[in-house]
């Protein structure tokens, strides 16, 4: 039950610390797996302290909570819980606070969320307790109210923007000098602690720190600052994710990550080395500011690379007398095993000096009766040695040592393979195991624009036709979004726009795709990725939202004979009716059960490597997915106001579609998805 400032009151004045931050998984086997991440990064890493973040409007309340019980009571870690207070009522903003301190949680950080929308979001027939309380409207008005009911039994960290706040999601008007009356407002309001937004230009952030420190109001002069950074975990992840915080990321930066753009394990590795370089670059900047110097990594949920980024960077803690004497035990152990040889070593940074003192030992090995001599008869006089039959019965374990949990978090040796199984994500196109599935930061649907961007974009559409031809546009490239993608196409999508603007004409509006590929070079300038002298694989997709008359033909011709076998189809509605091949496909005998499947539509295969798979597509993921789907459906037709004519159109669109995922397993004929469709 520490607060996270009298953590950072404790350490050494010249020690620097750092925290992680993880999501709400959207899937509850992709939370049992963050469980056992969780657990595996504490002991490895021991981070002073981690964050768990909170939806917009509550949307992630529940699951939010539930990780944070996890962080806390189980696996007692010091655990930052976020919390905003816009478009909620008081009545969940208490709850919530109530059950962080049941929790036994002391940190809060203090958000704003989403630009207040109350006329859009209350409900008319709602409990007069449940309404959305319009007076938290900012990040100040939560801070002031945590410190007015709760005193100091919090400590309370609020956000910052080291390159300036792009309001209403917008970078016009973004700058740190508009920014800080407003954050010193805030600061004085109560606040502990600071945290940033994510960045990568060290330069803005040394004007940031040193314009803070300086400030006339002495509000910043001793408050902790901790910096965000984010692991490069992949090429497109990192450029939505910049794009929509509004990071720049400077041109020296960019070029190196464009000269690997197409191999997720070459990018993941010179990310590695971007990271190392502003955590040092950082150190370097705060080293005139007396105190601590802290940094805090937002993880996606993966582990990998933090782990190499915060080894390198030395940002480990030192081990306690415990731990220091835990690992002279499996030293000694160990010290006669030869030393295996670790998968993927060429981008794994191992070849980096190891501090000795850490001891990096094997992450597949234990200290196991079995391994020493059995007596019987009498008792054991030489247990170093020795051990009863008894004992050695006893199934070998893997040694939980530090350094043996840090081994298997940076992916070395059969464990470490299993544990970072999910390395390279590909988010709501990856497993749905994975702590890490799903959109980049797991705060539940939105159109990631204001209403007024959103009218702009979009306009206000009154007919069926007038959405017919904002999708097209988009396919013609004279729309930057559409509300289920704020992404340019890439050039691959090309190659299949003639046929998906011929969909979207009839009515049934894609929100994704790709064509057949059949054994092109990994090198390929359109559809090739991954490491030099592969090939590459896809299977033709397709979804799109279809009216519900329509979607009864279709599926009609989806289990008729001469297509059952070659497709397999997904398909749900906003009531939570589902469909598929999978439980409705014409080959299974009556009465017989067919297991869900797992579509791999886009693989690759690689010298000296196992077939990677990074695109998949199975009930579990596309079920997760369509309940968003549906809730950014909700989220457009609310920009319009209740009652008018945009949102009665958006809602009964909403309420009378499916939308459908098609996959065709032909992906020798690379026409056979459109001529089903289209013919």
């Amino acid at each position: 039950m520490e607060k996270i400032t009298d953590k950072i009151a404790a350490l050494p004045a010249d020690s620097s610390y750092f925290s992680l931050e993880f999501f709400p998984p959207k899937t509850n086997m992709g939370f049992s797996n963050l469980r056992d991440r969780l657990d595996r990064m504490a002991r490895a890493l021991r981070p002073l302290f981690v964050n768990v973040t909170w939806g917009a409007g509550g949307s992630t309340a529940t699951k939010s909570l539930e990780l944070a019980e996890i962080c806390q009571r189980e696996l007692n870690l010091t655990t930052c819980l976020h919390l905003t207070c816009t478009n909620m009522s008081r009545k969940l903003i208490d709850g919530a606070l109530e059950d962080a301190k049941a929790l036994g949680i002391r940190n809060i950080l203090a958000l704003r969320g989403d630009p207040p929308r109350a006329a859009e979001y209350q409900d008319l027939n709602e409990k007069p307790e449940d309404a959305i309380d319009e007076t938290f409207t900012w990040a100040i008005d939560l801070v002031r109210y945590i410190r007015k009911t709760h005193g100091d039994y919090f400590c309370i960290g609020v956000a910052t923007y080291p390159e300036g706040h792009a309001d209403e999601s917008h970078p016009l008007g973004q700058s740190l000098e508009h920014d800080l009356p407003y954050l010193v407002d805030k600061t004085q309001a109560g606040a502990d602690f600071l945290m940033t937004q994510l960045f990568f230009d060290t330069d803005a952030f040394g004007k940031f720190e040193r314009t803070l420190r300086e400030h006339p109001s002495g509000a910043f002069k001793t408050i902790p600052i901790i910096p965000g950074l984010m692991p490069i975990q992949s090429y497109q992840m990192i450029k939505r994710t910049t794009k929509l915080s509004h990071a720049k990321i400077p041109d020296a930066i960019m070029t190196r990550l464009d000269e690997v753009k197409k191999d997720d394990e070459r990018v993941k590795s010179v990310g590695v080395d971007i990271l190392c370089e502003i955590v040092d670059k950082v150190k370097e900047l705060t080293s005139t500011t007396p105190g601590p110097r802290g940094f805090h990594f937002y993880t996606l949920n993966l582990e990998k690379a933090v782990s190499f980024i915060v080894e390198r960077t030395n940002l480990i803690p030192p081990s306690t007398p415990i731990s220091e004497e835990e690992d002279a035990v499996v030293e000694d152990i160990t010290s006669r095993i030869p030393t295996l040889q670790v998968n993927g070593s060429d981008h794994d940074r191992l070849s980096q000096p190891r501090d000795s003192s850490r001891g990096r030992r094997q992450s597949n090995v234990g200290s196991e009766p079995r391994n020493r001599v059995i007596i019987s008869g009498r008792s054991v006089s030489h247990p170093e040695y020795e051990a009863t039959s008894a004992e050695a019965s006893i199934p070998a374990e893997p040694i939980n040592s530090r350094a043996n949990t840090l081994a298997i978090s940076e992916g070395e040796g059969v464990l470490g393979r299993e544990a970072t199984w999910d390395d390279f994500p590909n988010g709501r196109w990856g497993d749905a195991r994975s702590p890490a599935y799903g959109e980049i930061d797991g705060y539940g649907p939105s159109l990631h624009v204001s209403n007024a961007q959103a009218v702009g974009l979009w306009g206000k559409p009154t007919k069926l036709s007038d959405i017919n031809d904002l999708f097209v546009r988009h396919l013609s490239g004279e729309l930057s979004a559409i509300p289920w993608s704020e992404e340019e196409f890439n050039e691959e999508t090309g190659t299949i726009t003639a046929n998906l603007i011929k969909l979207n004409q009839r009515g049934w509006w894609t929100v994704a795709s790709q064509p057949a590929v059949n054994g092109l070079r990994s090198s390929d300038p359109v559809f090739g990725w991954g490491p030099q002298h592969g090939f590459v694989f896809q299977k033709a997709f397709v979804e799109f939202f279809v009216p519900s008359a329509q979607w009864k033909v279709l599926l009609e011709k989806l289990r008729s004979p001469e297509v059952t076998g070659q497709v397999t189809f997904y398909a749900a509605n906003a009531a939570g009716d589902f469909v598929s091949s999978d439980l409705t496909g014409g080959a299974v005998a009556a009465g017989e059960v067919q297991e869900s499947s797992t579509n791999a539509v886009t693989w690759g295969v690689f010298p000296g490597k196992e077939i990677i798979t990074p695109t998949i597509i199975e009930e579990v993921s596309f079920r997760a997915w369509s309940e968003e789907a549906y809730g950014i459906f909700a989220e457009w037709a609310q920009v319009y106001g209740k009652g008018s004519e945009s949102e009665k159109l958006l809602d009964n669109a909403r309420a009378d579609s499916w939308l459908v995922n098609i996959i065709h397993h032909d992906y020798v004929d690379k026409d056979a998805l459109w001529k089903l469709l289209l013919d």
